[in-house]
């Protein structure tokens, strides 16, 4: 369960951390980036989990505001939204990863003047 003391902000990039933990979740948005899909054909590319499991982590990654889930009659359509991706890359990866890309182009500065 969530903090209670924890802001906003920090729930939901638990949930897009929880989300983005299960490997069935990750492939549902890889086939997402191609563009959306209905529920019913990513059950479909998804062969080896029941219905039931495809809904169970569609529902987590909409919790988590990685997908917008839209319903046309009986379908419900499922698109990709990298907003969340793009805050936890702003603010976990972006400077953690400027040390390690100046240092390979230091590197790589280094062996082209051998």
């Amino acid at each position: 369960m969530l903090n209670a003391k924890m802001s906003t902000k920090e729930q939901q990039d638990d949930k897009v951390f929880k989300a983005l933990a299960a490997s069935d979740r990750r492939k549902i948005l890889d086939l997402l980036r191609d563009g959306p899909m209905l529920t019913g054909d990513i059950c479909q590319q998804m062969a080896w989990l029941s219905r039931c499991s495809v809904l169970q982590h569609l529902k987590v990654l909409a919790s988590a505001q990685l997908i917008v889930q839209q319903k046309q009659g009986r379908n419900c359509w499922n698109t990709l939204d990298i907003s969340p991706i793009q805050g936890i890359y702003q603010r976990w990866i972006k400077d953690y990863a400027a040390p390690a890309a100046n240092f390979l182009h230091l590197l790589k500065q280094d062996l082209e003047q051998d």
